[in-house]
């Protein structure tokens, strides 16, 4: 048995999985690293717990891997996908917070002031950056049509487990 039969590179859905594992660790990351650099709370609103944080990267990832499979059906994919794709996850990490904020039991101006803040903050700068970056790699795995990697010692004609 061999390759031919099958494209190289990788489907649609893998490279989705691939970049929104990719954009859940720079979001948390970079949001990690800032909020050290600044001094400062992701949500500086207090008395929200955790939910809304968690609430808002979970739909931001959602609506990241939403979009950017919708954008990855195009023969080929073009880069600018990765633009919808960072304003899924500024909107979807902003509506996040609110459901958030209002699933832990906080009053809705608390959980509008703490979007609000992200929305003006840096950390809204962060996942924006975190969602392009991370479109743009989803969108390179499926552009790029490599074969499967050998070992050196593997011949053409070795099909592997």
């Amino acid at each position: 048995m061999t390759d031919a039969s099958r494209p190289a590179g990788v489907t649609p859905p893998v490279a989705v999985v691939f970049a929104a594992v990719t954009f859940v660790a720079l979001a948390i990351g970079g949001l990690g690293v800032a909020s050290l650099a600044f001094d400062s709370d992701v949500i500086p609103v207090t008395g929200l717990g955790p939910i809304p944080g968690v609430v808002g990267l979970a739909v931001a990832t959602a609506s990241f891997a939403g979009i950017l499979f919708w954008g990855l059906r195009a023969d080929p994919p073009g880069y600018l996908t990765a633009v919808p794709c960072a304003l899924g996850v500024y909107v979807g990490e902003l509506a996040g917070i609110v459901i958030g904020g209002l699933a832990s039991g906080a009053d809705p101006a608390r959980a509008t002031a703490a979007a609000g803040e992200v929305a003006l903050g840096w950390p809204g700068a962060v996942l924006v950056l975190a969602g392009l970056l991370s479109a743009l790699f989803g969108v390179f795995l499926l552009r790029v049509r490599t074969p499967r990697p050998r070992w050196t010692w593997e011949g053409e004609d070795d099909d592997g487990p």
